[in-house]
């Protein structure tokens, strides 16, 4: 083969792959949901505003060091010639030495520069700065809750539409087996009805339409359920709704059920739950603010240096000590100082108001305490009841397929009736499918115990 017959060989075999249906990706559960924790924006937005609360922190902190405040500009002041006495003079050679008295006459404008500024850092400022601090850090673990309850929710989330695929596809692959089988019993009835052998009735025909209908409706319905479900999982997940996705179980299964007690779940979510850790921050944060508003009340005691420079190129410079000059002088000296800017009444006010919302988060915490064990129990029977249930249901279901294909061999026999086919079809039916939604139930039964009570698996 020659060097161009090859690159264009090989030209054709890289338009073929682009053209080639990518194959589907696989994921089991554990996959699913660290995908999505990877994938979700609430996540990362959840982490950023951690990342601002951090900010704040450091904001906080930063007040504690050295400030700088200045101002420049340049401007315009009168032009002034010659020096402090009378005609212009710039020393007294003869009494009486007379002031100079043309100030309200202008003999021109000149240029002013101006610059003052001031470069201070608090010394003591009775726990202003210390228990801000304290309230902005406790905010970062609030927001660090926030951020754990949210990835608690995605899991929970990927779990659900991992389950609820499941359960539609199941339910789906059953149900059409389901409209084969009556299908062909309807088949069967048309042809005996076709050829008028009396094997069959016109009833037996209505019987298994009307049953027909009804089963077609939940197969529309469970195929709508596959899709929606297999969609949400894909925007979990983060594939897109336009790549392939397929799960790795072959059907639904219950899954263990915790190997824990009840009074052991609730002790965890009084201790690990992010809501819980939540408050704990709250109230720390509440406490700090209470105490900073009162420090608020209180003054501030600052060291630094302050200055000021001013400069017109179009006047003479006055030099005497005595007489200040302000569009021609520098100036620099160290400075102890104490500032206090509040307005009594409005700062206690503020102090009641933080007072209060303290009391308010310690009244919610006391409802959490005695609510959270009753929400954790609550989760704990249901998966007890759809645990029970599941495994009698999966009993039922074997007794109504046995039901079902013994009722179909004695229609086909001539010894059964189609409307007893219809029933025992119908029953096998809302007995498999009702264990199907037992089963994804239970499951999610289980996955809110892990949430409420701060797992994140």
């Amino acid at each position: 083969m020659t060097r161009n017959a090859l690159i264009r060989t090989l030209l054709a075999a890289g338009m073929l792959l682009t053209v080639l249906p990518g194959r589907a990706e696989t994921v089991n559960l554990q996959q699913a949901v660290e995908m999505s924790l990877a994938a979700d924006p609430r996540i990362k937005e959840r982490e950023q505003v951690v990342e601002a609360a951090r900010s704040m922190v450091r904001e906080v902190k930063g007040n504690a060091g050295w400030r700088l405040s200045a101002n420049a500009f340049v401007g315009l002041a009168p032009r002034v010639d010659g020096g402090f006495y009378q005609g212009g003079a710039r020393s007294c050679t003869a009494f009486p030495c007379t002031p100079r008295s043309d100030g309200d006459r202008i003999d021109g404008v000149s240029d002013w520069t101006h610059l003052d500024f001031a470069l201070i850092k608090p010394l003591f400022t009775f726990g202003k700065i210390e228990h801000y601090g304290e309230a902005a850090e406790s905010n970062v673990d609030l927001r660090q809750g926030e951020l754990r309850k949210t990835r608690a929710d995605t899991v929970y989330d990927a779990k659900r539409a991992y389950y609820g695929y499941l359960t539609a596809r199941d339910t789906r692959v059953f149900l059409e087996d389901m409209q084969d089988r009556l299908n062909r019993s309807i088949e069967s009835v048309e042809r005996n009805l076709k050829k008028e052998n009396g094997e069959s009735r016109q009833t037996d025909l209505y019987a298994l339409q009307t049953a027909k209908g009804l089963l077609a409706k939940y197969v529309n319905q469970s195929r709508a359920i596959e899709k929606i479900s297999l969609d949400g999982l894909k925007v979990l997940t983060g594939v897109g709704l336009r790549e392939d996705l397929t799960v790795a179980d072959e059907r639904i299964a219950p899954v263990p059920f915790p190997r824990v007690d009840l009074a052991e779940f609730q002790a965890r979510a009084l201790q690990d739950r992010p809501e819980m850790q939540q408050l704990e921050a709250g109230l720390r944060a509440r406490r700090a603010l209470v105490a900073a508003k009162k420090a608020d009340r209180m003054p501030d005691v600052y060291a630094g240096v302050i200055g000021q420079v001013n400069y017109a190129s179009q006047r003479d410079r006055l030099d005497n000590p005595y007489i200040n000059d302000p569009f021609n002088n520098a100036g620099l000296t160290p400075v102890v100082g104490v500032k206090w800017d509040t307005v009594f009444g409005a700062a206690s006010a503020r102090v009641n108001q933080a007072q209060a919302e303290l009391e308010a988060l310690n009244h919610k915490k006391a409802f959490a305490v005695a609510g959270i064990p009753f929400e954790v129990g609550e989760a704990y029977v249901n998966a007890q009841a759809n645990y029970n249930a599941q495994r009698e249901l999966a009993d039922g279901s074997t007794a109504a397929r046995r039901w079902m294909v013994a009722s179909l061999a004695d229609f086909s026999a001539g010894l059964e009736s189609a409307d007893k086919v219809a029933d025992a079809i119908k029953n096998y039916v809302l007995v498999q499918t009702e264990y199907l939604r037992t089963v994804n139930d239970y499951n999610m039964n289980v996955a809110q115990l892990a949430r409420l009570t701060g797992e994140l698996k």
